[in-house]
Parts: structure tokens; sequence; C-alpha cells
């Protein structure tokens, strides 16, 4: 494992406290903040910007995995479905709190930035060049 993965993997596993704490804190003090931003609903925002960093830094982390195109491609699969149960996990978690609720939007706006980002990092994949015939 090269040092710039257990970097990447470093900072994965403090994004997923960050997650973990903004889907599971008490926010009772926050300020009153604007519905929605550009039309969409703030809350989904949130989840959309809190989950499109999933899929870069999970790939970082272990792309050492990854060596022909075709293996990359299907660590992005994998990113991307973990990315999926990490977010129906929360979705979940959030059910079984009292000061929480699950909400199938919210798991639909994390489903998005997930395949948006899955989806930018498969056209690098394959806008990559190689030297080799993958």
């Amino acid at each position: 494992m090269k040092k710039r993965n257990i970097i990447s993997f470093i900072l994965f596993l403090l994004y997923l406290g960050f997650v973990a704490w903004c889907c599971f804190g008490h926010f009772d003090s926050l300020p009153n903040i604007s519905r929605s931003i550009l039309g969409f609903p703030t809350d989904k925002v949130v989840h959309f910007v809190m989950f499109f960093p999933f899929a870069f830094l999970c790939f970082a982390s272990f792309d050492f995995l990854a060596g022909k195109k075709w293996k990359a491609l299907l660590l992005m699969a994998a990113v991307f479905v973990i990315g999926l149960l990490v977010a129906t996990a929360t979705e979940a978690g959030q059910s079984l709190t009292t000061y929480r609720s699950a909400d199938p939007l919210d798991f639909k706006a994390d489903a998005l930035a997930l395949g948006l980002a899955s989806l930018i990092i498969a056209v690098i994949i394959l806008a990559r060049k190689t030297k080799t015939n993958e």
C-alpha cells in the first residue's frame, strides 16, 4: 500500500466519522436556515454534498487494487454499491432514533451524489491513457 493510499484511507475514515456525526448528531440549537437552495430542499442539498466525496475518497483509498481499466471500473462499481449500503445504513439508523427520521428522498439524494461521483471517476478511468493494451 502506497503512502498516498494510507493518507487517502485516513481521510476516508475521517470523512465517514463526519458523515456519522452529521447523520446522528443532535442539532437543536442551529439557527434557522433557508428551506431551499436554488429551488431544492436544503436537507436534500446537504445529503447530496455529504455523499458526493464518498466515491472519490473510497476509490483513492483502494485504487492500488485496480491495475487495468476493467479492474478499476469493477472497483468503481463496488465503491458505488458500498456507498449505497452506507446511505441505506444511515437512513435505517436514523429511523431507530427518537430525534431523527428516515426519509426515502434523503436516500435518493445520497444515491444521486454517489452515482454522479462514480460516473465522473468512470469517465476519468476510461479517458486515462495507458501504455499497455487493456
